[in-house]
């Protein structure tokens, strides 16, 4: 159905094998620092319009790909499509963020919340197997969704937060409830991403967005668990081939190895992690996914592939003590910003793979 795979050094590496460099991707690649993005956005007439057209969310998932060498290519959709799907009404106004036309809040809410029928969400996964098509082989695709604590924050809320003082107060006040959102939003999240494997995606990434605003205690009971329920209910193969699976808490240093014990393939980690200190806090569990802070960005060319040899160095060699290999895909600490200029990505992608390459030589 799909074209063979000619670069699988993202996958290799998810699953600690050999590789001839560190391969990269940037979480957010396709987005607003493109101008091609943007003008595909304002054919669309606005995000939600271009994340639900499969055809406009292949060409801007590609958009990236055609600029830099990357490693790897992510679906084009947005975390909340699983809650829109249960019908709370998920808009985006000009200028804001995200925002639920009904919010979360009572018991009634909950009790109406339900698993949403996929059919619902059919143009995610025509989407998927669009983009898996036009990429012929070039790289992998990774399908994604929020964590059911992150999207239950965005629930609750109704948007964006500072001080996600509604969500947190239903978690303290009536944590009966908020148990029976998060077990919805589990299955939901393992059945949406079952479904994008099953369309064509070729790795898996769970995206706990605000996982490390909880209190250590909280994060393992409304976080951490309802992440392994997800887990737990996904295809660990389709097709003959295996489905790497990755986890991201931004915020979440703290309890590395707690989330590297989850059944996962790797472990995102954001710009506040020791590369080299984490690699060795998971030992041989998992492979690591980071960590550049954005903002290195928006620096000179040259301190760009400064930090990106300081990166390196601090992960180590691809080799561990014993010969086996450690996995590490190179990645942001979070989403690249809309403000960054686009040439400095090609030197991010470029450094990344001349400097690794030269590490695996000495």
């Amino acid at each position: 159905m799909f074209a063979p795979l000619q670069n699988d050094c993202f996958l290799r590496a998810l699953m600690r094998q050999p590789t001839d460099h560190t391969p990269v991707w940037l979480m957010r690649q396709a987005g607003r620092y493109l101008p091609e993005y943007n003008a595909t956005r304002a054919r669309a007439g606005s995000f939600m319009g271009l994340a639900t057209n499969p055809d406009f969310a292949t060409e801007v998932t590609l958009q990236p790909l055609q600029r830099y060498a990357l490693d790897a290519a992510i679906l084009f959709s947005d975390i909340l499509t699983v809650p829109d799907a249960m019908g709370l009404g998920l808009s985006f106004a000009a200028g804001e963020g995200p925002r639920f036309a009904t919010p979360v809040r009572d018991e009634q809410a909950v009790a109406k919340l339900a698993v949403p029928d996929m059919a619902k969400l059919q143009y995610v996964f025509d989407a998927v197997a669009s983009i898996r098509r036009a990429l012929n082989g070039r790289v992998p695709l990774i399908g994604f969704s929020g964590s059911p604590w992150t999207l239950a924050c965005y629930m609750v809320e109704g948007s964006g937060s500072d001080d996600y003082r509604l969500v947190k107060t239903m978690l303290y006040q009536r944590p009966d409830l908020m148990h029976r959102i998060l077990q919805v939003n589990a299955d939901a999240v393992a059945a949406y991403l079952n479904a994008q494997i099953e369309a064509g995606a070729q790795a898996v990434m769970i995206f706990d967005s605000w996982g490390g605003v909880l209190a250590d205690g909280a994060f393992q009971k409304f976080s951490l668990a309802y992440t392994q329920r997800v887990l737990q209910q996904l295809k660990k193969a389709h097709a003959g081939q295996h489905i790497p699976r990755i986890v991201f808490t931004k915020g979440g240093g703290l309890w590395l190895e707690a989330i590297a014990a989850l059944d996962t393939d790797a472990v995102g980690v954001d710009w506040t992690v020791n590369l080299g200190q984490a690699r060795a806090r998971v030992g041989e569990r998992v492979a690591l996914q980071g960590n550049l802070d954005p903002a290195v960005l928006f620096a000179s060319p040259e301190q760009i592939r400064a930090e990106v040899a300081r990166t390196l160095e601090s992960f180590g060699p691809s080799l561990n003590a014993d010969g086996s290999h450690a996995g590490h895909v190179f990645n942001l600490g979070h989403g690249i910003s809309q403000f960054t200029p686009p040439d400095r990505v090609s030197v991010l992608v470029d450094a990344v793979h001349e400097y690794s390459r030269g590490m695996r030589a000495r």
